[in-house]
């Protein structure tokens, strides 16, 4: 490893998608713009000085044409990364952004009811007894519909999406959290020899009378990477690799030191411990969920768009704490435009934002990269060999 002190850190606003992706028409997504679209509902009226002065505005004219409704960018650097990954799901989005593009198709479950062969249903009945739903279902809807009935009958709550996921509800004091995670656990190999992403727990608590609501003891079962990523990468070198959020499940926690998961809210608070204890030649890499869960998927913009405003002011403090030889990236995954018909993820390109000494003096307007260019920058900040594609922009 390099013997300069230096870290890195990566941090993804979840679905953060500014449009423009070239081939958003083959998603059924031409014209989704998350960024751009909030704007508009705002009127051009979002308080994002942090990210902004970055270069966020550069980024989604360059992506989409829209005029940046804040000043020019003075520091730091920008660019927008397309992916080339056949998907616009999470663990493309990430693996690929450490530096390994997805090279299968994943599975996906019909929209049909019922939505899975029987193969994978009997599996669950053997296990709990029966099961429910079996369909296409949003989260909260699918608890509300049958969480009365799993309290009968002791029987989890089975679903999917349009993602690649086979999801299992269930209540954490009855059914039993960790039950829940077992279940999921052995149900896994099954899915992921299908090329299904991810097996994921859905815990919730409450009762029929007071209602029903999901908790954050949400576990994600991913398939595997298909090779080394940038976390192993730091990691055989004799670094350090910190996850927060869901970084650990999307990894397997392949590469990835330590985790520490919550709340958005939470997770600010790790990253801004971080920044002041990560170890030199380490890699932070954090994902914040809530933009994804909490509101592109619930078709929420004004929620969206008080999240950013937030997740901005916090993140200015956390920025002034930066040590000179720093690296800090700001990205996202994929989009998921809140103002778009459906609940689905969105194709989109994603901006790219960088604090770095090498743009002190001006900006960086590195243009058109990438998802893989992000991985290989960060190895050549630690000192590191690329062994992907991407090419590094520092």
């Amino acid at each position: 490893m390099d013997v300069r002190l230096s870290r890195a850190f990566l941090i993804v606003l979840d679905s953060f998608g500014c449009g423009g992706a070239p081939d958003a028409g083959i998603f059924g997504d031409r014209g989704a713009n998350t960024l751009g679209h909030i704007l508009k509902m705002r009127n051009g009226s979002l308080h994002m000085p942090n990210l902004a002065g970055l270069g966020l505005g550069s980024a989604l004219e360059h992506s989409s044409g829209i005029n940046s409704p804040w000043l020019e960018p003075k520091v730091g650097g920008w660019a927008v990364a397309r992916e080339i990954s056949k998907g616009k799901d999470t663990p493309s989005g990430h693996w690929e952004l450490a530096g390994v593009p997805v090279p299968w198709d994943w599975h996906y479950f019909p929209d049909s009811n019922p939505a899975f062969p029987s193969e994978i249903i009997s599996f669950v009945d053997e296990f709990a007894g029966g099961s429910l739903a079996n369909c296409h279902a949003s989260g909260i809807a699918v608890i509300d519909a049958y969480a009365r009935q799993h309290l009968e009958t002791g029987f989890p709550i089975c679903y999917t999406s349009v993602d690649s996921v086979f999801q299992i509800a269930a209540h954490e004091e009855t059914f039993g959290l960790q039950r829940l995670y077992e279940l999921c656990l052995e149900m896994a190999p099954i899915l992921h020899k299908m090329k299904v992403g991810r097996v994921i727990a859905r815990p919730f608590i409450g009762d029929a009378d007071k209602g029903f609501q999901r908790t954050l003891n949400r576990k994600d079962f991913a398939i595997d990477p298909p090779s080394a990523t940038l976390c192993d990468w730091v990691i055989e070198a004799g670094g350090i690799v910190y996850g927060i959020g869901k970084i650990g499940d999307i990894f397997s926690m392949r590469g990835i030191t330590s985790c520490q998961k919550g709340s958005d809210q939470q997770l600010m608070k790790y990253l801004k411990d971080r920044m002041h204890n990560a170890q030199e030649g380490s890699l932070t890499f954090a994902n914040f969920v809530e933009f994804d869960s909490l509101y592109g998927h619930r078709r929420d913009p004004e929620g969206y768009a008080k999240a950013l405003e937030w997740f901005d002011y916090k993140i200015g403090t956390i920025l002034m704490k930066a040590r000179p030889d720093d690296l800090i990236i700001f990205t996202a995954d994929h989009g998921n435009d809140p103002t778009w018909p459906g609940s689905d993820h969105t194709r989109e390109q994603v901006p790219v934002l960088i604090q770095h000494r090498k743009f002190e003096e001006q900006v960086g307007a590195i243009g058109s990269i990438q998802f893989q260019d992000v991985a290989a920058s960060v190895a050549a900040h630690l000192g590191l060999s690329s062994r992907g594609a991407g090419r590094s922009f520092l």
